[in-house]
């Protein structure tokens, strides 16, 4: 054999090696893209059926189910907040099959308030996989409130200190947080009347029992629409399709934005091509028109993203909540 020939055939050899072990080393990837459910899914959702939790969820499961070719079962649990859904997701084998619904309130308020004892520690038993939806935030006022506008509220608040209240969902949720940055940010002293829930909040709104609310705008849009409730300002970076007139705080409070959010989580120790995959189905749903238009109709606009941008979206709020928790000095002591 030449000296020719065998440099060819020592060149085709290593050729082959390095074929055989590109493909050893791409197989990984090609199995984390292959992973499927191998039998039901549930999504565990905390919140009320009917509720917008509710119908996010159904939304999501039926073009999950499809892409991912098994049923993808809605199961409500709920109680304490959401957590009750949540402990359940955290128990469960952490194989793709269980996943969870959970709010911004959930993943980062309620592990920092004083008073507050968890079923589980979020940081730890839960694997955020992708945000799904920003919720509208609107503040609102009873049609008595003796202001229309941002700057008459903040007027009429500062030359009245303590007269103007503000409803929530109770202490330490959302609204309670959106509200005391709202009035701190614009130096006002505004009572805060905490409630049980949002449905006897918008009640006594209504009926001007309570000046002002800063919530979610699902909750209360038929009410708003039928002109019950008056909405002043949207507290997040744009307003909704189905209010675009409506103004937004940050043009007189530069520094302010709030929105909440849903997203899906799973238990801890979820498989890194698991995460990917169900990361990858999001995703692909999120990014489908007929989804797009259902979530635009319950006053919810599309998150998505990667588990990375998830959990430094939580990480965000998680400290920018912190701060103002420790500035009102909200405590359940």
């Amino acid at each position: 054999m030449s000296s020719i020939e065998h440099g060819k055939r020592r060149l085709m050899g290593l050729a082959v090696a390095g074929g055989a072990l590109a493909s050893l080393r791409l197989r990984p990837a090609m199995a984390q893209a292959e992973w499927r459910p191998a039998t039901v899914v549930r999504l565990i959702n905390g919140f009320s059926p009917g509720g917008s939790a509710d119908q996010l969820c159904r939304v999501l499961a039926q073009p999950l189910a499809a892409r991912l070719g098994q049923p993808v079962i809605v199961e409500t649990r709920t109680g304490s907040g959401g957590f009750v859904a949540a402990s359940a997701v955290a128990r469960s084998a952490a194989d793709g099959h269980t996943l969870g619904l959970a709010t911004m309130g959930m993943l980062t308020i309620s592990s920092q308030l004083r008073g507050l004892t968890l079923p589980l520690d979020v940081q730890k038993d839960l694997t955020p996989i992708c945000g799904v939806a920003g919720i509208y935030s609107l503040l609102v006022a009873s049609p008595q409130a003796p202001f229309r506008d941002v700057p008459e509220l903040i007027a009429y608040a500062k030359a009245n200190p303590g007269k103007l209240s503000y409803a929530s969902t109770g202490i330490g949720s959302a609204p309670n947080l959106a509200a005391e940055l709202f009035r701190s940010q614009a130096g006002v002293n505004i009572v805060h009347i905490p409630y049980k829930g949002g449905s006897q909040a918008v009640v006594d709104l209504i009926a001007g029992r309570v000046d002002m609310l800063i919530g979610n705008l699902p909750d209360f849009l038929p009410q708003v629409r039928g002109g019950q409730i008056r909405p002043i300002a949207f507290a997040g970076e744009r307003a909704a399709p189905e209010l675009p007139d409506v103004p937004l705080i940050k043009q007189w409070l530069p520094g302010y934005s709030v929105t909440n959010w849903f997203g899906i989580v799973a238990p801890a120790g979820l498989k890194p091509d698991v995460l990917q995959a169900w990361s990858q189905a999001l995703q692909q749903v999120l990014a489908e028109p007929d989804t797009r238009s259902r979530m635009t109709e319950l006053g919810m606009e599309i998150m998505g993203g990667s588990p990375q941008a998830f959990r430094e979206r939580i990480d965000q709020d998680r400290e920018r909540w912190s701060a103002v928790i420790k500035s009102a000095n909200i405590t359940l002591e």
